[in-house]
């Protein structure tokens, strides 16, 4: 049996390699005009987001992938913030699938709490924030 750290590092890199290439790849799109009524509504996609979150059950590849999106001009900031809120809200479905797995059913619990609390969480950054997302995207676009 291998050493369990070189294990955790080594599946980091691999990760991270990855996320790298989707979001080039995600950046040689070209042209999205087809889109542009979805891409530029920020409430659609924070409803999409929400739904590709809880498809491939990764924040984190949602999130590059809008980073990616954003860097090469395909989405506007204030669409990309309201789909980082969507996926914030999309991971929470991961925790409540471990509980299904984890309680045989659904989760009792401390599980049921943490989910509870995860999800409650996620669900109120995005009431408080979504209304605002131009405003945010206003001032974050001071920055850069």
């Amino acid at each position: 049996m291998s050493n369990p750290y070189v294990q955790i590092i080594a599946g980091l890199v691999i990760f991270y390699a990855g996320l790298k290439m989707f979001s080039g790849g995600i950046k040689s799109l070209g042209n999205m005009d087809h889109l542009s009524w979805f891409i530029a509504n920020p409430i659609y996609m924070f409803f999409g987001a929400i739904v590709m979150t809880l498809a491939w059950q990764s924040s984190s590849l949602s999130t590059a992938a809008i980073v990616g999106l954003v860097a090469s001009g395909i989405i506007p900031l204030p669409a990309a913030i309201a789909a980082v809120l969507g996926a914030n809200i999309g991971t929470t479905g991961t925790i409540w699938l471990a509980g299904l797995m984890a309680s045989d059913g659904m989760p009792k619990g401390d599980t049921l709490r943490i989910a509870i609390m995860h999800t409650g969480v996620n669900l109120l950054m995005a009431v408080m924030l979504l209304p605002f997302v131009n405003q945010l995207a206003r001032y974050i676009g001071r920055f850069g």
